[in-house]
């Protein structure tokens, strides 16, 4: 299955752990997904990470570690114009409809519901939604029952386990 990730969803990873678009780049690190991504997107990433905004909450070497990790990702080098008819609504946002055309992604994952990629619903052969619909559909969500008791081994008690994303086929820890 191959996936992109919007910019926002990216950076959305970095900054709340044990969120959607955190789950959704652990998979894409433990080989769940193919991550297509290109020059442009990459180019993005490092310009939006230096706003002042961005660069107070998040420091730059977890940036530059993101970007080194999607150098193993899918990279298009070159992307092509839009084919005409398809209108963006914005144009910022073009270059990741080319990637998921050029690309021959299954899904864009993006957080930004005002540009109007989620109001498209999809591009050729490629979906786009939201990192908590995309989790829903390639992921199922484990709701462990918590234990009334805590099981006891020996003298050590065995805390609850705990809520948390699985990937379909994976075993609970």
């Amino acid at each position: 299955m191959r996936v992109i990730l919007d910019t926002n969803v990216l950076l959305a990873a970095l900054i709340s752990p044990h969120s959607p678009p955190d789950t959704l780049y652990r998979a894409w690190q433990a080989g769940r997904f193919d991550l297509v991504t290109g020059e442009a997107q990459l180019d993005e990433l490092r310009r939006v990470s230096r706003y002042p905004k961005i660069k107070a909450i998040l420091p730059a070497h977890r940036v530059g570690a993101m970007i080194n990790n999607m150098q193993r990702a899918i990279v298009l080098d070159v992307l092509p114009a839009l084919p005409d008819g398809i209108e963006v609504s914005d144009t910022n946002d073009a270059f990741l409809l080319a990637m998921a055309l050029t690309g021959s992604a299954d899904y864009l994952v993006t957080g930004d519901r005002r540009a109007g990629l989620l109001q498209r619903g999809g591009i050729g052969r490629t979906r786009i939604v939201t990192p908590t619909t995309f989790c829903a559909e390639a992921f199922t969500f484990n709701a462990i029952a918590f234990h009334s008791k805590p099981e006891l081994s020996g003298s050590k008690a065995k805390t609850p386990m705990r809520r948390g994303w699985r990937i379909r086929g994976e075993r609970a820890k």
